[in-house]
């Protein structure tokens, strides 16, 4: 069953990640939740894809980057 379903990704819009070491970072955190297989992270784009292996609100993904002082600006 795990097989067909689609892993789920989310995009998040973050503000302040100035360089590859706030990116690391932001990466880092993200990866540390039980439900998160991977983040692809930009300073750039300052966007982090995240995919996810089960459900998580906008709410938990928002408030541990905001934890490392990068604000949120919106999860699609």
């Amino acid at each position: 069953k795990k097989e067909e379903e689609k892993s789920m990704t989310k995009t998040m819009k973050i503000e302040g990640m100035m360089c590859p070491h706030c990116e690391a970072r932001v990466k880092k955190t993200l990866e540390k939740l039980p439900e998160v297989d991977e983040a692809v992270v930009s300073h750039v784009d300052g966007t982090a894809v995240v995919t996810l292996n089960a459900e998580i609100s906008n709410e938990v993904l928002k408030s541990v980057i905001e934890a490392q002082d990068y604000p949120v600006i919106e999860i699609i």
